[in-house]
């Protein structure tokens, strides 16, 4: 395939305004949403589709998990690729691997060739293509776009993220109740697919370093950059915590509390308002230009913290959807703010594996915060856990304001 000239981040932009105005950022905001809304419809889709053909949870979920546990064990590796080879090759194969993957499940779906041993590693391959896409997902949007434009950049690719959240839940479950879920896992295939031709799109250059050290030289350059960077590596051991507490506490037992004292459908409204407020401030944050944009990012992530509080204090409905609301909301900016700090202040040599030290620190302690939730609220019940956990994450989250380098930290106006 041809590739035709694109702009980039190094030539200058005629307008400071939309990214939309570079050719290269909407090839890649294309293949993102597609790819979006195949992924977001997939957990709901691959969950029922195995329920319905093997009537077995303990089936449904060795298949999740085989995709979760390559996402944490191959991160630092994806970072070092991500860093070493081009951003943009490694995102097409990527997405092919990806597309092909989940391609094979869907046929074994809709065939009824159910094997649960052929499922398990064909989506531990799938956690394993995921584990290198995503440092390098980071990592090439300050390759296509001019520094003025990136928050602009992350605020519409966090909407569409956001937006897909919303809508593919839905859709999937729509899919499996009128067909099978083998044929939205094929959808998903295909939007890698489409992904694929547009990430072969772009044109992007200069950005693939030499590659003279070995990868254990290189993963030990990264981790010095890392925790070089105070700012850095205190907000990403706060949220290693702070993550460790409230995903726990949110997954596990938000849907205990919420079904004995306001009602699952109640909970899907709670759930629902706060993808609202996230993607509601992802579209906010394209206007907002703040000079101290991480540091009051950071204090809005204390306010994440509210709906535990209100599980804690066995709040109605309407006052645990407005705390979830203001959650959204803060979740929305602090996203966008994170990841525009970071292709700021970052060289574009480091981006992919500070990514992926981050992404590792970040969620490492998620799985023991959900192992651990059910047996501290048999001890010490339920709502308790969830009062002490909501007032402890505003803790952690504030702690990184402490450090001169998260105070002072200046977005690039």
């Amino acid at each position: 395939m041809s590739l035709k000239t694109e702009t980039t981040a190094d030539e200058p932009a005629e307008a400071v305004g939309s990214p939309f105005g570079l050719p290269a950022f909407r090839w890649f905001f294309t293949g993102r949403l597609v790819s979006l809304l195949g992924s977001a419809m997939t957990p709901v889709a691959l969950s029922l589709a195995v329920l319905n053909a093997s009537n077995s949870a303990g089936d449904m979920g060795a298949v999740l998990t085989a995709n979760t546990i390559p996402l944490i064990v191959f991160t630092l590796a994806g970072g070092v690729v991500g860093d070493r080879f081009s951003r943009r090759l490694v995102l097409l194969l990527s997405n092919l691997g990806a597309a092909l993957t989940q391609a094979i499940v869907a046929f074994l779906l809709i065939s009824g060739n159910y094997d649960l041993g052929s499922l398990i590693v064909l989506e531990a391959l799938n956690g394993t293509v995921a584990a290198f896409t995503n440092p390098a997902l980071r990592g090439i949007v300050p390759d296509i776009v001019p520094k003025p434009q990136i928050q602009r950049a992350n605020s519409v690719l966090g909407s569409a993220k956001n937006a897909a959240k919303v809508l593919g839940p839905t859709a999937a479950a729509t899919i499996v109740a009128t067909a099978d879920g083998g044929w939205a896992i094929s959808f998903d295939a295909a939007t890698y697919f489409v992904a694929a031709i547009c990430m072969a799109r772009l044109k992007v250059t200069g950005n693939t370093p030499p590659r003279k050290a070995s990868v254990f030289v290189s993963l030990r350059e990264g981790w010095t950059e890392f925790r070089s960077r105070t700012w850095v590596w205190t907000i990403v051991a706060s949220f290693g915590v702070a993550n460790y507490v409230q995903v726990g506490i949110w997954t596990v037992l938000g849907p205990l509390i919420a079904k004995e004292r306001i009602g699952e459908t109640s909970w899907g409204f709670v759930l629902s308002v706060k993808a609202v407020g996230v993607l509601l401030m992802a579209v906010l944050m394209y206007r907002i230009t703040l000079k101290r944009l991480l540091p009051v990012a950071q204090t809005c992530a204390a306010l994440v913290g509210l709906p535990l509080i209100a599980l804690g204090l066995v709040a109605n409905v309407y006052w645990l959807a407005a705390s979830a609301f203001i959650a959204g909301l803060s979740l929305g900016f602090y996203s966008v703010a994170w990841e525009t700090t970071l292709q700021e202040q970052i060289p574009k040599n480091m981006i992919s594996r500070i990514s992926s030290y981050d992404n590792l620190g970040s969620f490492i302690a998620i799985p023991a915060g959900q192992l651990s939730a059910a047996p501290l609220a048999s001890v010490f019940g339920a709502s308790r856990v969830a009062l002490v956990g909501g007032f402890l994450w505003i803790v952690l989250t504030l702690c990184p304001l402490m450090v001169p380098s998260v105070r002072g930290l200046r977005h690039e106006v």
